[in-house]
């Protein structure tokens, strides 16, 4: 399981795992900006900290899936 992960990361990082990595950065900077602004903002309603950080943390990782739902894979080349 260990080796899957690492021959993940290293495509990752190699540019070879996501086909468009424009879109994917973006649609991660649009969950990550949702999650931001959620917490900003329960955060000045005086909710406290952990309240604020619980929600947003749920929003985002709901949001997530719907967003990176149409990621394409790279294809990897076998010898």
């Amino acid at each position: 399981m260990l080796e899957l992960g690492w021959f993940s990361v290293k495509l990752f990082f190699q540019g070879k795992l996501v086909r468009d990595t424009l879109h994917f950065w973006r649609q991660i900077f649009i969950g990550s900006s949702i999650g931001l602004l959620l917490l900003i903002g329960l955060t000045g309603m005086g909710l406290g900290f952990w309240l604020p950080v619980i929600i947003s943390s749920l929003v985002t990782g709901a949001a997530m899936p719907f967003l990176l739902q149409d990621i394409k894979m790279g294809s990897v080349k076998s010898k």
